[in-house]
């Protein structure tokens, strides 16, 4: 199997190249300036909502300048309509009101949610808004199919500890599994956990992520794929345990890994090029992965963490390790898109609290991130989605601003998808998807 590079190394590979001209970027050893405080996940610098939901402590200009972290909640998602999820445009901390955030084409359909992928589009992004910090997620789930289309479904925290599933979609006897503990590399984490007979496309598999402190269990349709032990990953060179163990979201994504554009690792690992004129594309529209019943279960918080509430994860320490976390009531919300962790209620009052700009939702030009020297390959195209009935062009990269009221069918807005990968790859695309 082909292994690629690092998704920190692609995102600053895709940083140098498209968004230098516009884009204050940051890392571990760069961190973003006090008027542009946060990192987010994409590595780069703003305010609002790159303060929110993976924003890196360790990149940002302080460890105060992230938003504190909504606490885990324990709970059931089904899928009647999209009324518990908000366009992440729109979201500014607030857990109890929404959620997920959500970008992309997701729709609902008799009961289940499809993360939908038109012709041409870069897929679905859902991201749920409580943290959790050791817990049992469960999702019911059949995946998408076909070279080069990747179906997620992860838990990642905000400095890069992080979870998997993946399913490849040449592949629907298998789901592929993997972990890191900040983004560090080691190609000896992965491992396939096979679904017998059956297919991960037309059959439903309950797929459970059983995250505790000592140990993690990959667990398919009840039977225990794999069982990772935290004493397993001392590093006696560090002095450290390199498991998973900060507050992480629960992302759920499908993207396209075999785009033509990306780098020939990627493709390969994804099983080929993605054909556009599939027999999905043909009969729905678009390619399609379909979420049923998700469940969330909250363990307690560590031993030894200090408690003076029960509203909101903090950092205390740029280590980030697990010792390095409180529980607080802080808020969680942020007084506008201008607002950061230093100042949370800035543009509270203002009529346009929730308005886009360059620096508070991430931005950048089009293209797909992969590998060094394929982040600018184009994604341009128009594609109708049967829900939306919408054209995607990959002129550039924006949030958009739509107001629409939700319903069963969500509408199309420019995106950038991170999440997890087999053989240790986050691969950040990003695209303009206009009305």
């Amino acid at each position: 199997m082909v292994r690629f590079v690092t998704p920190l190394l692609a995102l600053s590979a895709l940083s140098a190249t498209a968004l230098a001209a516009t884009t204050t970027t940051c890392s571990t050893s760069s961190q973003c300036p006090e008027d542009k405080p946060c990192c987010s996940q994409y590595g780069e610098c703003g305010t609002g909502a790159y303060c929110l939901g993976g924003c890196d402590i360790q990149s940002s200009f302080s460890i105060d300048s992230c938003a504190p972290m909504p606490v885990c909640e324990n709970k059931s998602y089904t899928w009647d309509n999209l009324d518990n999820s908000i366009l992440n445009t729109k979201y500014l901390g607030n857990a109890s009101d929404a959620d997920w955030t959500y970008s992309g084409y997701p729709k609902t359909e008799d009961g289940n949610l499809l993360m939908t992928m038109p012709k041409n589009s870069v897929g679905t992004l859902f991201a749920n808004n409580h943290y959790i910090w050791y817990g049992k997620i469960s999702g019911k789930i059949k995946s998408s199919r076909g070279q080069g289309v990747v179906t997620a479904f992860i838990l990642l925290s905000d400095v890069k500890d992080e979870i998997d599933y993946e399913w490849v979609g040449a592949d629907l006897t298998a789901v592929q599994t993997n972990y890191y503990w900040q983004g560090v590399l080691d190609w000896h984490n992965s491992g396939n956990a096979s679904v017998a007979d059956k297919d991960t496309f037309d059959d439903w598999h309950t797929y459970e992520i059983d995250w505790q402190p000592d140990q993690t269990q990959w667990i398919v349709d009840g039977e225990v794929k794999r069982t990772l032990l935290k004493s397993d990953t001392w590093n006696s060179t560090a002095n450290r345990f390199q498991y998973p163990q900060t507050p992480a979201r629960l992302q759920m994504s499908i993207w396209p890994a075999g785009l033509a554009s990306n780098a020939q690792g990627t493709i390969d690992w994804a099983g080929g090029v993605i054909d556009w004129d599939s027999e999905d594309i043909q009969q729905k529209g678009y390619y399609y992965a379909t979420i049923g019943q998700v469940d969330v279960e909250c363990y307690s918080i560590p031993d030894g963490t200090v408690q003076s509430g029960n509203t909101s994860y903090v950092y205390t320490d740029a280590a980030a390790m697990v010792n390095n976390i409180a529980v607080t009531d802080n808020s969680t919300v942020l007084g506008s898109l201008g607002a950061t962790g230093l100042d949370m209620t800035l543009g509270a009052n203002s009529s346009s609290a929730t308005s886009t700009g360059s620096d508070s939702v991430p931005t950048s030009n089009g293209g797909s991130g992969g590998m060094a020297g394929n982040s600018t390959g184009s994604t341009s195209g128009s594609s109708t989605d049967s829900s939306t009935s919408s054209s995607a062009t990959s002129t550039g990269f924006s949030q958009g601003t739509d107001t629409s009221s939700k319903g069963n069918s969500a509408p199309a807005q420019g995106e950038r998808v991170l999440r997890g990968s087999l053989f240790a790859v986050l691969v950040a695309v990003v695209v303009l998807v206009t009305q």
